[in-house]
């Protein structure tokens, strides 16, 4: 296996376990220590991780991870959140999807849906969509992000100033443990607040990685949205919180 498919799901096991250990690694993947510690080292020369005695741990989270190796880490993850998600959009509404990796997983199991009208600043998600013909696709203007495919900006945020959506699905960098939504970008954040003002209702699509990292930009609330869809029950003092705020939980299994 190529480092190229080794680092992503390095990162995946630090997200999940906290720590990774040359050896574990080593024996994980079948290769020699010397092999995981340049992964490591590699790893920690670009801030994803940070190397402490016998292997690493996550780094501070202040920088974003690239957009190819968020689509690797937990595809079949935030295709069971992606499908819980689908299955509350009903047939005939109109729908904004947002940048974001679960969103385009969401995407895909809207290819069956019929008489939709989505609006997206993700021209990942219009690409995805334009094979459902029943799909009315609209595709915000703004600045392009080449990185991800995302628009934003003031243009992006005008556009969607113009619609009243029945239904929003939004992602975020990272969940901090009083339920606020967080990210890198500020000017994806002004974005993402205008779809929430503009939307009847707001799903949150996030996995419990987001519980693991932070990000300097705050989005909202979870107090503000209607449902979070998830791969993992929340912390008791969270899921209290949302059970007070109104804001469904939906455990994808």
């Amino acid at each position: 296996m190529s480092q190229s498919f080794r680092h992503p799901e390095i990162l995946e096991i630090a997200r999940r376990e906290g720590k990774v250990t040359v050896e574990g690694l080593a024996t994980h993947f079948g290769v020699t220590l010397q092999t995981i510690r340049r992964d490591l080292s590699d790893l920690a020369d670009t801030g994803r991780l940070e190397r402490v005695h016998g292997g690493a741990v996550l780094s501070s989270g202040t920088t974003n991870i690239g957009y190819e190796e968020r689509r690797a880490l937990n595809k079949e993850t935030k295709r069971a959140i992606a499908r819980a998600c689908a299955a509350q959009i009903p047939n005939g509404c109109s729908l904004f999807l947002n940048i974001g990796t679960s969103t385009e997983a969401v995407a895909e199991e809207l290819l069956h849906h019929e008489n939709l009208m989505v609006v997206t600043n993700n021209m990942n998600v219009a690409n995805i969509l334009v094979t459902n013909p029943s799909c009315n696709i609209i595709v915000t203007g703004g600045q392009l992000r080449r990185a991800d495919g995302g628009l934003v900006g003031n243009l992006a945020a005008e556009t969607i100033r113009q619609f009243k959506f029945d239904l929003a699905v939004i992602g975020c960098s990272a969940l901090d443990k009083d339920g606020d939504l967080l990210d890198f970008d500020i000017q994806e954040v002004s974005v993402s607040q205008t779809i929430i003002r503009q939307s009847r209702k707001t799903f949150l699509v996030a996995d419990q990685t987001k519980f693991t990292r932070s990000a300097p930009a705050r989005i909202a609330s979870l107090a503000d949205l209607d449902a979070m869809i998830t791969d993992h029950p929340l912390p008791s003092d969270l899921a209290d919180a949302c059970a007070n705020w109104g804001t469904r939980v939906i455990v994808a299994l």
